[in-house]
């Protein structure tokens, strides 16, 4: 009975994630419609800020690949040198060879009460020159594909968003990256479904840190930094505040990549737990029924599906599949398509690859054979199968006297010659090409 009730439980949490919460699982809100929205009267002055502590091995990609812009306005970057011990601002300078548009700013001491990044952005803030129409926030291990800035800001000026941000494309090439990275962009996904976030009506608020731009006027009259200096999650914490003030708009690209490898599990386990816990509100009850909702729903179907009996075991399947169905979307966008999305898993018994598999005659050899149905029981596999597979049929060995008698039968009828039957061919009986005798196809 307990088993049925979990298995009830997690078929039941499956059609709410699948159905209730913006078919997030289809991870189609993504920056592919920015192509066709129309262009800005005049396009708006853009600063880009980059917080950086000790990167200097993606630093010159990243300042390499926003000089690179095509935008067609006024473009400045910042670097902020948060206190690196590796060069990372030389590094900076000498991606840049002498643009002019490039300001390395030393960082300072942590001012109390500020987490790290946001201590480096607003220490960037208050360096930047003038007072440009939008910022953009990005990380130093971000590598932007030459339209990203103008894409970003044709959707913030056409659909008059505060905020416009692009969660970059991860690395998915180690096995730790492989086995994980999907999953994290597919919870962070289901618990701020991009859709929602976008929708102004909606309480969800999403942005990805890695490429963030802000309208200037509205980022100052929700308050700048400020209120938000001790975010753990600062990247959500401020899409809070500006959708308080205007729309926003979060979703997926392959326009921004994410450089920053990871070798092992130990790093994106440091990443995960680093923030998991605080949007618990560190609470020991909250993190307890996150667990238990967890192993319902992710854990339950395939135990159930695998040692229970019964409907417990066919629900456990049923959530099980519904659970691959989800996943499939996010596994093809990380680049794993043959994981997601083949008719026929290499995962299966041999026997039950060869149903799919195996080749129909086809061109002459159908139509000088026509169909056959296979009768013998003990037909050796190789032998292609040239019926439909639910018309095969089959019968107990033929007696010597009943095979002598069905090749007379067949001689009278013009079926076949006179020649020897060669013994591995006895039980396959053919005929005209005609309708099946059992399903008239």
């Amino acid at each position: 009975m307990t088993a049925l009730l979990i298995g009830m439980a997690a078929c039941l949490a499956w059609s709410v994630l699948l159905l209730g919460r913006g078919m997030f699982w289809l991870a189609r809100d993504d920056d592919s419609g920015a192509a066709g929205l129309p262009d800005p009267a005049s396009w708006p002055g853009v600063t880009a800020i980059v917080p950086a502590r000790d990167e200097a091995e993606t630093i010159g990609a990243t300042v390499t690949s926003l000089l690179a812009q095509d935008y067609p306005g006024t473009f400045r970057l910042v670097v902020v040198d948060d206190r690196s011990t590796d060069g990372t601002g030389d590094l900076a300078r000498t991606a840049a060879a002498g643009d002019p548009r490039l300001l390395v700013v030393q960082g300072g001491a942590r001012a109390s009460g500020w987490t790290g990044k946001l201590w480096a952005l607003e220490q960037g803030l208050r360096a930047v020159p003038g007072a440009p129409d939008y910022l953009l926030f990005t990380d130093a291990d971000i590598r932007h594909a030459p339209d990203s800035l103008r894409m970003l800001v044709r959707r913030a000026v056409a659909e008059d968003r505060v905020l416009v941000s692009l969660m970059a494309r991860l690395r998915c090439e180690s096995p730790a990256e492989r086995w994980l990275i999907p999953a994290f962009i597919f919870f962070f996904q289901m618990l701020y479904p991009f859709r929602w976030s976008n929708d102004p009506r909606a309480r969800t608020a999403a942005a990805a840190g890695g490429c963030v731009l802000l309208d200037r006027t509205a980022f100052e009259r929700a308050g700048g930094l400020a209120p938000i200096r001790g975010a753990l999650i600062d990247d959500c914490a401020l899409a809070r505040r500006m959708k308080a003030v205007g729309p926003i708009w979060t979703g997926l690209t392959d326009r921004v990549d994410s450089l920053r490898p990871y070798e092992d599990v130990g790093p994106i386990r440091r990443m995960v737990a680093r923030t998991a816990y605080a949007q618990l509100g560190y609470q020991v009850v909250a993190l307890a029924g996150m667990i238990a909702a967890l192993a319902l729903v992710f854990l339950a179907p395939p135990l159930l599906a695998l040692f229970a009996a019964g409907t417990a075991a066919w629900l456990g399947a049923l959530a099980w599949a519904a659970m691959a169905v989800a996943f499939a979307p996010t596994l093809r966008r990380s680049g794993l398509r043959r994981c997601a999305a083949s008719p026929c898993p290499a995962s299966l018994p041999p026997t039950w690859r060869s149903r799919w598999t195996r080749p129909w005659p086809s061109g002459a050899a159908a139509a000088a054979c026509g169909r056959a149905r296979r009768v013998h029981a003990r037909m050796p596999d190789p032998i292609p199968r040239r019926i439909k597979p639910h018309c095969r049929i089959k019968v107990a060995p033929p007696t010597p006297s009943a095979l002598r008698k069905r090749k007379n039968r067949r001689i009278r009828s013009g079926m076949e010659s006179c020649r020897a039957v060669p013994p591995g061919r006895v039980g396959l009986a053919r005929r005209k090409c005609s309708p099946c005798r059992r399903c008239r196809t």
